[in-house]
């Protein structure tokens, strides 16, 4: 063993050469970029998806395939070289989910939306901001359950297409009927897009994020939606009435009717013309109100 450990030492050979420093252009410096940009996307995703189990039990091989490599282990040696020549088709196959949204990142990325100067970005109404709140909130305290997809600039087609086509405009007394327990249309998701109710029993993906045990089907389906778009989802709990909002991926609990207004108008033409600052200038006096 220790032959083996100093043949290895041996073998390394540090030579430290004259010192040539290249010339760094234009070129350089924005190939350096790009890279560093690639890695950095790279990590985050890993950080944010299963492949950061994925990397930490690649090192914990490379380790062991080392030691074996240092003490002579020929069959270690044997099974994991013949293993590794699958090893990405089998991580490919394993990860596609991972991989497909992380492609779909790329596709919703700042720069391409830079590129397309706005075209094609759908904001909510304030009429369909008002009509939602109304229903979640009547919902709410009925705790009636209810999941609502509200598209932005990813297309929801797809999923569309699991439900039952509807074309109606956005009411609070339709999304109560249709959410209403027993009737044909309550069952799934409902889903908006460009200011009007799409379809309705649409049929999500569920997360493969931990969420919680309390949470149920309704609850990772809005997790699992906003995970492959943009979508802002709004879930109400059946069995505590609560209020939640699923974007990007991350599950926020517990949502009062003030905080899902100001979410909804963020997206809503109402960022244009102030009605945020109105709306949270109202919550302020009757907060101050109530205390007093």
């Amino acid at each position: 063993m220790l032959s083996r450990i100093r043949e290895v030492l041996s073998g390394i050979n540090i030579s430290i050469p004259m010192m040539n420093i290249p010339r760094v252009g234009p070129a350089e410096i924005v190939d350096i970029l790009i890279v560093s940009f690639i890695v950095y996307f790279v990590m985050k995703w890993i950080r944010q998806t299963r492949a950061w189990s994925l990397l930490k039990g690649i090192f914990i091989i490379l380790v062991i395939w080392a030691a074996a490599w240092i003490f002579n282990l020929i069959t270690v040696l044997w099974v994991m070289e013949n293993a590794l020549t699958m090893g990405l088709v089998v991580v490919v196959i394993l990860f596609q989910p991972e991989l497909r949204n992380a492609l779909e990142q790329i596709g919703r990325g700042k720069f391409l939306s830079l590129t397309s100067k706005g075209e094609g970005k759908t904001r909510i109404s304030v009429h369909t901001v008002n009509e939602v709140i109304k229903a979640v909130t009547e919902m709410s305290f009925a705790r009636t359950g209810a999941l609502i997809v509200m598209e932005r600039e990813v297309p929801l087609g797809e999923h569309e297409q699991t439900g039952i086509a509807l074309d109606a405009s956005v009411s609070s007394q339709l999304l109560i009927n249709i959410f209403k327990d027993k009737t044909p249309l309550h069952d799934g998701a409902v889903i908006i897009k460009n200011n009007r109710i799409t379809a309705a029993t649409c049929i999500l993906p569920l997360t493969s994020v931990e969420i919680g045990s309390k949470y149920g089907t309704r609850h990772r389906a809005a997790v699992g939606i906003s995970e492959v778009s943009d979508a802002l989802v709004i879930v109400v709990s059946e069995e505590t009435g609560l209020i939640s909002i699923a974007e990007e991926g991350q599950f926020i609990k517990n949502r009062s009717e003030n905080q899902l207004r100001e979410k909804l108008l963020a997206s809503s033409e109402g960022e244009k013309n102030g009605i945020i600052k109105s709306v949270r200038s109202q919550i302020k006096k009757g907060s101050g109100k109530s205390n007093a």
